[in-house]
């Protein structure tokens, strides 16, 4: 069993689980490294660099481990707006031909 899921339905992203956890953990801590490490990094001291180098890695992993939970919700939040639309457009007709 992986650690790290990467393969979601809809209805089990749409639940807490433990990436969601590592998500509210890393988020403030990658904000904070990259914004010191921005800050030091123009004072051109080596900490900066490191605390710039340390930020970019955690938010590359930050993104890996919760965008596949993301995507799962988005494609489904697409196909039911796309239905919502097919049948807003339908009642819309539906009324102008009522209409005339």
């Amino acid at each position: 069993m992986q650690l790290i899921r990467r393969t979601w339905t809809a209805a089990k992203a749409d639940e807490w689980t433990l990436e969601d956890w590592i998500s509210i953990v890393l988020s403030p801590i990658c904000y904070v490294l990259l914004t010191l490490g921005v800050a030091l990094s123009l004072l051109l001291l080596t900490s900066g660099y490191v605390m710039l180098i340390a930020g970019i890695v955690l938010t590359a992993v930050l993104h890996w481990i919760i965008d596949p939970k993301l995507r799962a919700i988005s494609a489904e939040y697409e196909t039911k707006q796309q239905e919502y639309l097919r049948e807003l457009e339908e009642r819309v007709r539906w009324q102008h031909v009522d209409g005339e």
